[in-house]
C-alpha cells in the first residue's frame, strides 16, 4: 500500500470568510502544493460585511474576484459560498450544502476554525464542521451527492483562544521557506488586508498601500496567525514562522504516523486521537 505522503491528495480548508484559509493555512497549503497535492479553500460565508465604507453586495463581489486571483496564484480551488457574512449559524440547510460542498470534492483532509472564537462565524464554522463529519459518510443524507466512503481526517486551526480550553498544537509546521509567498498571496485579499482590516483594528494609519513594499509589514502583521510563535520551543530547531494544527476527534482516526504521512514536513506531538 503506498504511503499517503507519496499519492495526490485532497486538502481542504473550511473558513468562515474569503480570506481565513490565506491566514491561517497558506503556508501549509503552499508546501503541500510543492508536494503535489490538491488543496480547496472554502469560504461558507460571501465576505459581504468586511468593509466600512462600501455596500454588501459590492463587497460580496469584490471579495468574490479576490477568492479567485487567489486561486490563479496559488493554482487552488477557492470556493465561496452565499451565506450573508455575520449571520452564519449551524443550523439544517447551511449544515446539508457544506455536506455537498464537501462531497464534491471529496478531501482526504479537513481543516477548519475551533468552535470557539472571538468570531461567531468562526465558530459556526467550526460547529458546521463537526457536525458535518459523520454524516459525510451517510447515503441517505444529501443523496443528490454521493457519501464518501472514508471520513476524512480532521484538524483544527491555531487561534489565540485559552477558554474553555487552549488549542493544544499536535502539528507544527515551519512556514519560513514561503512565508514570502504566503504575504503575496494573502495581500491579493487586497479590501481586507489593506483596507477593512486595518480600518476595524485602528492601524490603518500605519498601512503601505498595495502598490507599496509591503512583504515586511506584512509579516509583522500577519506572519503569526494565532500567535503560533508560542509554540515555537516545541521544535527541534528555531522558526520565525509558524502553522499549528490540533487534531480533532471527529473523522478518521489520526496516528502520529498518519499525521506525520500528511505533513511530513511538520512536527509531531501527540500519541493519538479520532475515532478507530
Amino acid at each position: 500500500m503506498a504511503a499517503l505522503a507519496s499519492v495526490p491528495r485532497t486538502y481542504m480548508f473550511i473558513g468562515a470568510h474569503p480570506d481565513d484559509a490565506d491566514i491561517d493555512f497558506g503556508g501549509t497549503a503552499l508546501l503541500l502544493k510543492e508536494l503535489g497535492h490538491y488543496i480547496v479553500f472554502v469560504s461558507v460565508t460571501d465576505g459581504s460585511a468586511g468593509h466600512q465604507s462600501l455596500g454588501r453586495e459590492e463587497v460580496a463581489a469584490r471579495r468574490r474576484k479576490e477568492a479567485e486571483k487567489v486561486a490563479h496564484h496559488l493554482g487552488v480551488a477557492y470556493v465561496v459560498m452565499d451565506t450573508p457574512d455575520g449571520e452564519l449559524v449551524p443550523d439544517l440547510a447551511t449544515r446539508h450544502k457544506l455536506i455537498q460542498v464537501i462531497r464534491e470534492h471529496q478531501p482526504d483532509v479537513i481543516v477548519s476554525h475551533r468552535p470557539n472564537d472571538y468570531h461567531p462565524d468562526h465558530r459556526a464554522t467550526g460547529q458546521l464542521t463537526q457536525d458535518c463529519s459523520f454524516l459525510l459518510t451517510v447515503p441517505l443524507i444529501c443523496p443528490a451527492v454521493p457519501a464518501l466512503r472514508k471520513n476524512p481526517y480532521i484538524f483544527y486551526i491555531q487561534d489565540g483562544f485559552t477558554r474553555p480550553n487552549e488549542l493544544r498544537p499536535d502539528i507544527l509546521i515551519d512556514i519560513g521557506s514561503v512565508i514570502d509567498r504566503k504575504m503575496q498571496s494573502l495581500a491579493l485579499h487586497e479590501s481586507q488586508i489593506f483596507e477593512w482590516l486595518p480600518y476595524i483594528n485602528r492601524f490603518e494609519d500605519k498601512t503601505p498601500k498595495p502598490t507599496d513594499d509591503y512583504l515586511d509589514w506584512m509579516k509583522r502583521h500577519w506572519g503569526d496567525p494565532g500567535r503560533s510563535s508560542r509554540f515555537a520551543n516545541q521544535l527541534d530547531s528555531p522558526a520565525e514562522y509558524l502553522e499549528a494544527l490540533e487534531c480533532c476527534e471527529y473523522g478518521s482516526a489520526v496516528t502520529p504516523e498518519i499525521a506525520q504521512e500528511l505533513f511530513p514536513f511538520a512536527g509531531i506531538s501527540f500519541t493519538s486521537v479520532g475515532r478507530k
